[in-house]
């Protein structure tokens, strides 16, 4: 159940990343679509905006501040060129020389002109007011409520189109969002961008943002055409520059210009935010706005797919394997969310990330001590028992319970020395116990080495098994495998023996192939990994039953049919005590 909740709490990590979380949360969230803006940025001409910029070389050339004529001048120049309509980035709250504010009002109620108001969106404790507002509509759902304003002097408040300026920066300063519509005392006000795009950029109509609208910032900078505003004045351009481009107007001095933080630098004009949602515009109106795609739905299959995998490898991998597969999904959902940014500008680009950093700090620690508390358990019950590549196997394989009883098709071998009463009445009782300990060394060293299962001692000898706790295919041949190397050992033990003038030693080998009940059938007072069955007795009764052969190994019917690797001699057929048929004994052709 706890695997259970880890797996649950990081999916709802992205469901919260992408639907509940407040906002002003989503610092991680920014900064990476941030990256993801400036990576992206063309910079491919965009030829249907103009920027006209009074920066430091026009204010050299003319200081500031400029006369109302001035700017009436340079509006009438891009206008007289074919100028499809002109946005001034530049707000005048008093009158100026007569003549200048005079032109200005008659091209801005005339003309395809727009002029600048400020809205506020900050909660001041003296809300501003200044100037007289122009144009408005009565207020729909979605515009940015506004706390105050500045706008231009009474002698322009005829002008017939006139778009907000002002913009609120994210909490970390940057500029990501901008009010499409801004919401004052029940009438809404268009952006710059937007009052531009409405009153001048014919073409088919197209589904536009009311509310806030993450500014896209698809290009960079130097991508926008530009036009020093000293050298319009001056006539010192080709026409072309001009004609049938919507212009902006502003500066980017920093004398006299705004400035803003925005993803692409620290310090951005903001003449040049507006021309980036004016470029959105465009770019929605010609069908060549990037297609909206379901980013939250994707980053939540993401997720699923992330936690459906990592539940399968923390029981199966090493943690450090499972580190690097979160640190690969991380990398990525990375690529992925760089491809999908363009397309929705709601989603949350962190959201994977955040789950995949739980699962990175619960999950791997919490499955790696599962997994020294399971190790701990089955070497503590299996040391004695199974070879140590069984145990490995057994900690890869992420079974559950592995050492509860089952039906497995085994293969036993039962061991056993021949005389041993004889052999140790006469010596001493440090040189029984050491003749007896040498001698299931040489029965239990093939054993593991063949990666069988010791089962238990019996004195002089030993029971052991293949297949089980881990299926084995080749699980006969392994046994007789064994089987032939303990004859070897036992030899070669028997050999120093007579070399030093005592008695030889044999070994008796009973082995049999069959379904048996292998597992733990220990109780609260003592635990014993052991094998029951018909096949395990057999084994037992082949192994007496060499006592009347001269063959050390007596091989059951089981093992024949199992067996791949190895060759028998027929021994013909007894009738074995607890069988009511005849059983045919075999034993290896190597070892008749």
């Amino acid at each position: 159940m706890f695997r259970t909740g880890i797996a649950l709490a990081a999916v709802l990590l992205t469901v919260w990343s992408q639907w509940l979380a407040p906002s002003g949360t989503g610092f991680a969230d920014d900064w990476l679509r941030d990256r993801f803006i400036k990576l992206r940025a063309s910079t491919a001409p965009e030829h249907r905006i103009l920027v006209v910029d009074i920066d430091e070389n026009s204010l050299a050339a003319l200081p500031w501040p400029w006369p109302r004529a001035r700017l009436a001048t340079l509006i009438e120049t891009l206008l007289a060129n074919g100028a499809r309509g002109v946005a001034l980035d530049i707000l005048q709250e008093k009158p100026a020389d007569a003549e200048g504010d005079a032109r200005l009002a008659m091209l801005a109620r005339h003309g395809p002109v727009v002029l600048a108001q400020l809205f506020d969106f900050a909660q001041q404790p003296h809300p501003l007011r200044g100037g007289h507002l122009v144009g408005g509509t009565p207020a729909a759902a979605g515009a940015v409520p506004a706390s105050g304003y500045l706008a231009n002097h009474a002698g322009l408040a005829q002008a017939a189109h006139a778009g907000n300026i002002g913009v609120a920066p994210d909490h970390d300063g940057t500029l990501r969002w901008v009010p499409m519509y801004a919401s004052f005392e029940g009438r809404q006000y268009p952006t710059l961008a937007r009052a531009l795009f409405d009153c001048c950029a014919d073409g088919p109509a197209a589904e536009l943002p009311t509310g806030a609208l993450r500014i896209p910032y698809s290009r960079a900078w130097s991508a926008y055409t530009g036009l020093k505003a000293a050298d319009v004045l001056e006539q010192n351009f080709a026409p072309d520059q001009v004609a049938g481009k919507l212009v902006l107007i502003g500066s980017s001095a920093l004398s006299i210009g705004d400035r803003l933080s925005t993803p692409l630098g620290a310090s951005t004009a903001g003449l040049l935010v507006h021309a980036a949602v004016l470029d959105n515009l465009l770019a929605r109106q010609s069908g060549h706005a990037p297609a909206p795609w379901p980013g939250k739905w994707m980053a939540l299959l993401f997720c699923l797919s992330v936690v459906q995998l990592i539940s399968y490898t923390l029981p199966r991998q090493s943690a450090a394997a499972n580190v690097a597969l979160l640190g690969a999904s991380s990398a990525l959902w990375l690529v992925l969310a760089y491809f999908v940014v363009p397309h929705d500008d709601q989603f949350s680009t962190a959201g994977p990330l955040l789950s995949n950093l739980f699962l990175l700090a619960v999950a791997v620690p919490f499955h790696w001590q599962l997994t020294q508390h399971k190790s701990r358990q089955l070497l503590h019950t299996l040391r004695q028992y199974v070879a140590k590549e069984v145990v490995e196997e057994l900690l890869r394989s992420d079974l559950q319970d592995p050492l509860s009883p089952k039906q497995r098709q085994v293969t036993t071998l039962i061991a056993d020395m021949e005389g041993y009463t004889t052999q140790v009445e006469s010596l001493p009782v440090e040189e029984a116990a050491k003749l007896t300990t040498d001698f299931l060394d040489c029965l239990t060293r093939p054993v593991l080495d063949m990666h069988g299962t010791l089962d238990k001692y019996t004195g002089d000898g030993l029971v052991a098994f293949w297949g089980a706790p881990l299926p084995i295919a080749d699980h006969a041949d392994l046994a007789l495998d064994a089987a032939q190397l303990i004859l070897k050992e036992v030899a070669r033990m028997s050999a120093h023996r007579v070399a030093d003038g005592k008695p030889p030693l044999r070994v008796r080998i009973g082995i049999e192939s069959g379904l048996a009940m292998a597992g733990d059938y220990g109780t609260a007072f003592r635990s014993i990994y052991t094998a029951v069955g018909d096949s395990v007795n057999t084994a037992s009764r082949l192994e007496q039953a060499a006592r009347d052969f001269p063959h050390d190994v007596i091989i059951g019917e089981g093992t024949v049919r199992g067996a791949t690797r190895h060759r028998f001699v027929h021994l013909g057929e007894r009738h074995l005590r607890g069988k009511e048929k005849p059983v045919q004994l075999y034993t290896l052709e190597q070892a008749a």
